[in-house]
């Protein structure tokens, strides 16, 4: 579904990202670990047009989409959370979720209902300010607002942040039910044990460069992965 070819990212005079190459496949769940620095939130910001590579290619679904604009791409299929969850605080839930499917000038009615059963506290507080929801309600609502615009493909970055473990389970949990509704997951998470769980294949990335790959399960027994990022 996603191919990334010896994709190089600068900020300034760093060169964050350092000629990676990767396959997300469909109906997949992919993630990168790494240390903060690593450059896989940059990557995201590539793929979703936001940060635009010094060279390299990106291709979604055959279509080159590298350096395309974020409206293009959202309107190929594909949808950011971003780290911080970055809803609009001002708005209601059900604005925010609005917002999510701007591109659309069908029905929502059926997506709503789809994502209030996935996440019954937003139609609790669907007329509540977002800035007023807890750090995990607003979670909800950011991979909510992005299931609103019906992505093939959703990325996810650090969804996990500053959320307390149990809060944490339930956004996994979340996830592997979009999964199985076919939409194929790109993952970025510093929780390198939630991720590995949860991923069919999973990428290590160091300084700007992918150092070890394989399925989930590989990485999550591999003792070089345990040692840096399981603590064990």
């Amino acid at each position: 579904m996603l191919k990334i070819t010896d994709l190089k990212v600068n900020y300034g005079g760093i060169e964050a990202v350092k000629g990676i190459s990767f396959d997300v496949p469909e109906g997949k769940i992919v993630t990168l670990i790494g240390a903060n620095g690593a450059g896989k939130s940059t990557i995201l910001k590539s793929i979703s047009g936001i940060v635009k590579p010094s060279s390299g290619r990106i291709e979604f679904l055959g279509t080159d989409i590298t350096s395309k604009d974020a409206a293009f791409i959202v309107g190929k299929g594909v949808t950011l959370v971003p780290e911080g969850r970055k809803i609009f605080p001002d708005l209601t839930v059900l604005e925010n979720l609005r917002i999510g499917a701007y591109m659309r000038r069908d029905d929502l009615t059926e997506d709503l209902d789809w994502v209030y059963g996935l996440f019954p506290r937003l139609k609790e507080r669907a007329w509540q300010a977002g800035g007023t929801l807890s750090g995990g309600e607003q979670q909800m609502l950011a991979v909510a607002r992005a299931l609103m615009s019906r992505p093939k493909l959703i990325m996810m970055d650090e969804p996990s942040l500053g959320l307390a473990p149990l809060i944490v389970r339930g956004i996994f949990d979340i996830m592997r039910e979009i999964n199985k509704r076919g939409v194929t997951i790109l993952l970025v998470e510093q929780n390198a044990n939630m991720a590995l769980q949860a991923a069919d294949f999973a990428y290590v990335m160091e300084t700007g460069r992918i150092t070890m790959s394989g399925t989930g399960n590989e990485l999550l027994n591999n003792p070089a992965v345990k040692a840096a990022y399981l603590g064990t």
